[in-house]
């Protein structure tokens, strides 16, 4: 007589479940290795550090990413995914065009104005490794120019929907948009100027207004409404 085998429960097998422990102590190491950069810089992180602030065992810490290089990149791709959630995702509700530009650099500035007290790795990264050439600077500068290729998108946009005057340079205007926040970095977080934020936004619709743009208030009453948002992509 044959023995059926009784059929397992479903559920994740004990290697599923060691794979995912790994993962969430990977993404919590990430996390404190994240916290840490902002406070002395992504060139400042080490494992000994890390193993530190985690309580975690020097190998222990290694064994998840092998080198302070590779360290150095997950916390620098960590940056830009939290970025992306914060910065540019949630503005692409908005329609395509002005609307949709005017929410992208409110969203940045949002993100600034925090960053002002906890550093922004995007800037403290570019002093660390403008002259240092290698895997960590190329992911640092891809996550920046990444983001760039966004906003000249978004600008693009604005331009073909009419929003911006047809001679509108799109790398002269993300340039310039580019160095309100930089501005606004020194002149917040360095000198301690006050109203430096309503500086930078400030600066933002004189930029706008330049490129034939309609003051925010006039905009929202004249303008006729824009195409909604179709994907990520665009």
């Amino acid at each position: 007589m044959s023995v059926t085998a009784m059929p397992m429960k479903p559920g994740r097998s004990p290697a599923g479940k060691a794979l995912q422990k790994g993962q969430q102590t990977k993404a919590a190491i990430v996390d404190a290795a994240l916290g840490l950069a902002t406070q002395i810089g992504v060139e400042g992180l080490s494992i000994g550090a890390l193993a530190e602030v985690t309580q975690m065992s020097k190998s222990g810490v290694f064994a998840h990413f092998g080198s302070r290089e590779e360290l150095q990149i997950s916390v620098i791709r960590e940056y830009h995914h939290r970025f992306e959630q914060e910065v540019f995702y949630p503005a692409l509700s908005q329609p395509r065009g002005l609307p949709r530009l005017r929410a992208m650099f409110a969203n940045w500035m949002k993100r600034t104005s925090v960053e002002l007290d906890s550093g922004c790795i995007y800037i403290s990264g570019a002093v660390e490794f403008d002259d240092r050439p290698g895997p960590v600077r190329d992911a640092l500068a891809s996550s920046v120019q990444t983001w760039h290729a966004a906003m000249k998108r978004a600008i693009t946009m604005a331009k073909e929907e009419g929003h911006l005057g047809p001679a509108t340079d799109e790398e002269q205007m993300l340039f310039e948009t580019h160095g309100l926040i930089l501005a606004l970095h020194y002149e917040a977080r360095f000198l301690k100027n006050p109203g430096s934020i309503a500086r930078a936004n400030t600066g933002f619709e004189n930029i706008l207004r330049r490129y034939g743009a309609q003051p925010a208030a006039a905009a929202k009453t004249s303008s006729k409404p824009a195409r909604p948002a179709k994907s990520a992509k665009e």
